[in-house]
């Protein structure tokens, strides 16, 4: 194992290691709508490079962004410890999944509690939610 950005990172460098070793908590577009209606205190962690955002985003006061590169890089910010702190529950968001999945396992194996990954990503929030968010 060898540290990066202040996680401990696989030799292989992949986040795959870390998606088979843990089990990885999601929840579906449909509940992150639901959680949106809701005023239920949590953070939506857009892990899309920024670029993306341009493209589709969904406008919530509780949306925040740090792209998975970002993460990579530099680990986690203050923003991430401020969150764990607090026991604030994160929704992690991309644009088919993949991304947060990778985000959400690597927060996991950091020993980050209550981080999920929105199965899908925002492309099946645009298909099956708000179509209004915008594809790409």
């Amino acid at each position: 194992m060898s540290k990066v950005g202040g996680f401990r990172a696989p030799q292989d460098q992949s986040f795959d290691s870390a998606m088979r070793f843990y089990m990885i908590p999601e929840i579906t577009v449909a509940q992150l709508a639901e959680k949106l209606k809701s005023n239920e205190k949590f953070i939506l962690l857009d892990v899309r490079e920024l670029p993306e955002l341009d493209q589709a985003k969904i406008e919530d006061a509780r949306l925040e962004v740090a792209p998975l590169s970002r993460l990579a890089s530099e680990g986690p910010d203050a923003l991430l410890e401020s969150i764990q702190r607090r026991g604030i529950p994160v929704y992690i968001i991309c644009h088919h999944g993949n991304r947060s999945m990778q985000a959400t396992a690597w927060l996991a194996q950091q020993g980050y509690k209550n981080v999920f990954n929105v199965k899908g990503g925002i492309d099946a929030y645009a298909s099956q939610v708000d179509q209004s968010v915008g594809f790409y």
